[in-house]
């Protein structure tokens, strides 16, 4: 039985929502992180300097496979429980970035990381108790 079935279609039509938003802003940071030049990041995001540029373009790869791991299992429902691995993976990440920002009294870009936490916690809660994809019989 899928997702729609076991609860209403506004449940399943906002997690998708969420899914696909979050994915997007994901998969774009992460492959601005991993393919373009450190000094044009370093531009718009000021820590970048900090950091071993293996680990910047390590993160970007971690990032895009974020957002692969968001959409692609309950997509396919093949090990849609990924799904929810992603997202607290990602609110993992993000909880690191809002403790790295506040480091540097970087308030100002706190907003975007808290509404990247309400999408990942929303997709977190609702893939693993509201709106559950089963897997492929």
């Amino acid at each position: 039985m899928n997702d729609t079935a076991k609860v209403g279609k506004g449940w399943s039509v906002g997690l998708w929502t969420a899914q696909l938003l979050l994915a997007a802003a994901y998969g774009l940071f992460g492959s601005m992180k991993a393919t373009q030049p450190l000094d044009q990041l370093a531009a718009m995001m000021t820590w970048i300097p900090n950091f071993p540029p293996l680990f910047v373009r390590t993160l970007g790869i971690v990032e895009v496979l974020g957002a692969i791991g968001l959409i692609l299992p309950s997509l396919t429902r093949i090990y849609p429980r990924l799904t929810v691995v992603a997202a607290l993976c990602i609110l993992l990440h993000q909880f690191c970035a809002v403790a790295l920002h506040l480091s540097k009294g970087e308030i100002n870009v706190l907003g975007l990381n808290a509404v990247l936490i309400a999408l990942a916690v929303f997709i977190f809660w609702g893939r693993r108790s509201k709106a559950v994809i089963e897997p492929r019989a």
